[in-house]
Formats: structure tokens, C-alpha cells, sequence
């Protein structure tokens, strides 16, 4: 009679042995990454890590990506604001900010074409440091690892940026090609633009050194003028004084030099004792440098002691050959003596100057050759560098080349901006791309790196070229494969993709 109860009893245990059986088939199925959680660097993590804890959320209150551990919330930010792009890491637990000092953080960047980026965390305030610069483009697999307390959190997200895919057909029916970064020889030419000046060797500032009223105006601004040749008269009183004055010291040596010679003769005559002819040549000799001083005086105002009738008048001349290149004159107007009232130039040669940057100062040197060229004027000059300044400007951080520049046509007019190349010899360079490469991309100067099927913009710093090869100081390295031929196709294909600066 107990044989049905014994029955059920029996299936129910079966059924229960049969549902663990189950489970724990499945659980061996799945392995122990999927049982205990993904984990980003394989299945021999330590117990401790948790690994993909969480995708990036939305934007965080610094503007960066949102991780979640627990009841730990991380935010990583590309911050840029006034400082060189650097990650900052912040961390809150239950809503409250988490000490920095209680945080370790790394980031690892895994960029096309490049060995991976370590990149360390120091605090910093309220938030986590990052030790390094990220360069553009910010393109790359980032990999997060925050160790708090003994127990280590990895997230790792993706973005992309000034970044295309184009298969070989698409490229090859676009007529792209490529070539290698790698080193060359650079006929190196240094293009710098610079301004014409005046020739302050053979340039003068005309001042009258004489107080007085303008009578006259004899030339006017842009005229030719010849060394001696009047440019305009003034009346001066205080002329008229200083040739009175040399009038009155003219005749006290006349009247001097006949008492001397009277005496002399006396003495020798033996009638007038040798005192008298001792406080005669005396005389003669205080007249004679009274003389020659008021005449020198008038002699360094370019004016001679003059008769009656012509005290006042007085002839301001040109003390050079040359073009008045500015007049600040006219007639009636009251002078002082120090007062310049034109400007002569010798415009036969010019100056050409060039603000040099602190970088290029070892390719410019005193003596070098340069072409000067200008738009508006057919050809080109040939000059040398002159000088060089020894100082770097305090606000522009540059030094001044000076080209002494001939100028027998007169075409190169003061005022002119110009280009000039610096010829500044062969030399080696570890890593070289042709010029057709380079597009301009937002602010940067780039070329199109390839990496199988995906072509990247790298962010050139750029040296020396002679016109066919560009130094590439910073950017891209020596063996990399970059688009040359029709790479306005990339650029065109970018834009058509809006790549965004993604933060």
C-alpha cells in the first residue's frame, strides 16, 4: 500500500539531482571569466581585480567619462583649459569625494601605428594628475586601471578622431599613393618674412641747430637732393648775434696782429723794452683763439661769418646725396634748434629686416646668401645676411637678421613687406616626408597615415625644407607609410565623416 508514496518520493530526489546536474554543466560551460565577471588582460587576473566594471556613461560633472565600481563612481577627464592636454582622474564613493591621496591610477593608450602609452597618476588638489601630454589626435584605445582599497577596478573605452576607413579600391580609384617616412638630404632653405627700412647707415635727420623763423622752402618730401644743395632759409636772431660776434673777434685780431707787429719791430729796434712785445704777442694769441672759436662755432652750423646785411639769413643744406624722404617744414613756422625738419635717404641701398625665430637661429648666420622677393616686383634680389642681433626680444621672443639689400632702380621701397630665403646648407635628417603630403587640417599641419584599411591625421612639427622634402621633428616616425599623391581625397573623406574632437 506505501508503494505509489515510495514512487513520488524517489522522482522528486531524481528531479533534483537531475536540476543540479544541469547547473553546474552549465557553469563549467560557461568558465570562470563569465562566472565571475569579464576580465580586460585574460583569465589569470589577481582575485582581487574587477575587470570592465562598467561602461562609460554619460558625461560627468567635469565634462569626462563615467565609471561605476559599486558604490564607486570614477570620472576621467582630457582637460586642456590654459594647460597642455593631460588626463584627470576624480573619484566619489556614496556621492562624496574619495581622497586623492587614497587612489593609484594608470592609463594606457594604444594609438595605430605606435607602442603603447603609460601614463601615471600623481594628486593633485581634489582630483588625480596625469604625468604626460596627449597629444592629438585623441585617437586611441584607452585602458583605465584605479586601485582603492586593495582592490583594483579596469575600464577601457575606445574613441576616435581625424580618423577614416578607405579600402584599396576606394584608394586606388581616388589615385592616392603613398610613400615612407624615413631620412634624407635637405638642401635646407629657411623661408622668413621681413619688412624694407630705410638704410640707417645712409640715412639722416636734418635739424636746423639754430633757432629761427622759416622763410622758405626750397624741396619738398620725395625729391632729389644733392649733398650741399639748399633745402630751405631761416632768419635767425641768434645767428645774427654769433656772426656779430665773429665780425667784432675778426677785427680784434686785425687791430691785435698790427699792435704785435709793431711792437716786434720796436723791440727789435731796440726802442720799446721786450715787455711790450711780450703783452702784444700775448694779445695776438688770445685774439686768434677767440677767432677760430666763434668761427668753428659757425662753421658747425654750416654757415660762414658773412657780411652786412646778412646776419640773420641762414641756408639749411643736405648733408648727404640722397631722396627727402619726409618734410616736416613750412614756411612761418618758428623753429628750435634741435627741432628735425627733413629726412634724407640714400635709397641706393635698403635695409631688409627679419624677425628670426628662437628655433632657426642656428640656421642664420652673418654672411649667408638670400633671394628677396616681393609681390608686385618681377625677380628677385640677391643679398647677404649682415647681422644678426645678440638679443631675443622679451614680448616677441626673436632676434633681428638685417639684408643690406642694393637698390639701384629704386624698387624696393621702405615699407615693403617681403619673403626672403636663407640658404642654410645641406644636412641630415632623421625623418623627412615630400612637401605635397602636408594638408592643412584645423590648426594642425598633418599628413595621412596608413595603417591597413584605416588612414589617421598625425599632427606634423615641421623643420627645414628645400622645397621637395619637409624635416619632421615631431609626429611621425621613421618608417611609417603616409598618403602623398591626391591626399586632399582623405581630407575631403574626413570631413564628409564629421570627426569630432572627442573629450
Amino acid at each position: 500500500m506505501n508503494t505509489p508514496k515510495k514512487t513520488s518520493s524517489w522522482l522528486a530526489v531524481a528531479a533534483v539531482l537531475a536540476l543540479g546536474a544541469a547547473l553546474g554543466w552549465a557553469v563549467l560551460q560557461k568558465g570562470p571569466s563569465q562566472a565571475g565577471g569579464e576580465h580586460a588582460h585574460g583569465d589569470h587576473a589577481d582575485e582581487k581585480d574587477h575587470a570592465d566594471e562598467q561602461a562609460p556613461s554619460d558625461k560627468g560633472p567635469h565634462g569626462g567619462r563615467l565609471f561605476q565600481a559599486g558604490a564607486t563612481r570614477f570620472e576621467l577627464v582630457i582637460f586642456e583649459t590654459g594647460v597642455p592636454p593631460e588626463f584627470r582622474l576624480y573619484a566619489t564613493q556614496d556621492g562624496k569625494p574619495v581622497a586623492p591621496g587614497g587612489l593609484t591610477a594608470t592609463v594606457t593608450l594604444e594609438r595605430l601605428g605606435r607602442a603603447p602609452q603609460l601614463i601615471r597618476f600623481q594628486p593633485q588638489g581634489d582630483f588625480l594628475r596625469g604625468d604626460a601630454e596627449v597629444s592629438e589626435p585623441h585617437s586611441f584605445k584607452v585602458t583605465l586601471a584605479a586601485v582603492q582599497g586593495g582592490q583594483t577596478h579596469r575600464f577601457a573605452y575606445e574613441q576616435e578622431e581625424a580618423r577614416v576607413t578607405m579600402s584599396d579600391a576606394q584608394l586606388q580609384q581616388a589615385g592616392v599613393t603613398f610613400a615612407v617616412a624615413g631620412p634624407a638630404r635637405i638642401q635646407s632653405q629657411l623661408e622668413l618674412l621681413g619688412e624694407v627700412r630705410y638704410n640707417g647707415d645712409r640715412t639722416v635727420q636734418v635739424v636746423p641747430r639754430v633757432a629761427g623763423l622759416v622763410e622758405a622752402v626750397e624741396v619738398s618730401a620725395g625729391a632729389r637732393v644733392r649733398k650741399g644743395q639748399v633745402l630751405a632759409v631761416l632768419s635767425s636772431p641768434a645767428l645774427a648775434d654769433q656772426r656779430a660776434e665773429a665780425l667784432a673777434a675778426q677785427r680784434r685780431l686785425a687791430l691785435a696782429r698790427s699792435t704785435h707787429d709793431r711792437e716786434k719791430q720796436l723791440w727789435q729796434d731796440k726802442i720799446s723794452p721786450e715787455q711790450d712785445y711780450l703783452q702784444a704777442r700775448a694779445a695776438l694769441q688770445e685774439a686768434e683763439i677767440a677767432e677760430q672759436a666763434i668761427r668753428q662755432k659757425l662753421a658747425n652750423l654750416g654757415v660762414q661769418p658773412g657780411g652786412s646785411g646778412a646776419l640773420t639769413r641762414f641756408a639749411l643744406r643736405s648733408p648727404i646725396d640722397g631722396i627727402v624722404t619726409e618734410q616736416r617744414i613750412t614756411v612761418g613756422q618758428s623753429l628750435a634748434e634741435n627741432e628735425a625738419v627733413f629726412t634724407v635717404s640714400d635709397l641706393s641701398s635698403v635695409w631688409v629686416e627679419l624677425p628670426v625665430a628662437t628655433q632657426d637661429l642656428a640656421a642664420v648666420r652673418p654672411g649667408q646668401p638670400v633671394q628677396v622677393k616681393a609681390a608686385g616686383i618681377e625677380g628677385q634680389a640677391s643679398g647677404t645676411i649682415a647681422h644678426v642681433s645678440a638679443m631675443v626680444g622679451e614680448q616677441s621672443r626673436s632676434a633681428t637678421a638685417r639684408v643690406v639689400l642694393a637698390n639701384p632702380k629704386g624698387l624696393w621701397r621702405p615699407g615693403l613687406p617681403v619673403s626672403v630665403a636663407v640658404s642654410a646648407g645641406e644636412a641630415e635628417v632623421p625623418v623627412a616626408v615630400e612637401a605635397a603630403a602636408i594638408q592643412g587640417l584645423r590648426d594642425w599641419q598633418v599628413v595621412f597615415g596608413r595603417y591597413g584599411q584605416q588612414l589617421e591625421a598625425r599632427p606634423l612639427t615641421l623643420g627645414r625644407s628645400d622645397g621637395r622634402l619637409v624635416e619632421v621633428r615631431e609626429g611621425l616616425n621613421a618608417g611609417e607609410r603616409y598618403a602623398v599623391g591626391n591626399s586632399f581625397v582623405i581630407k575631403a573623406e574626413l570631413g564628409k565623416a564629421g570627426a569630432s574632437h572627442d573629450h
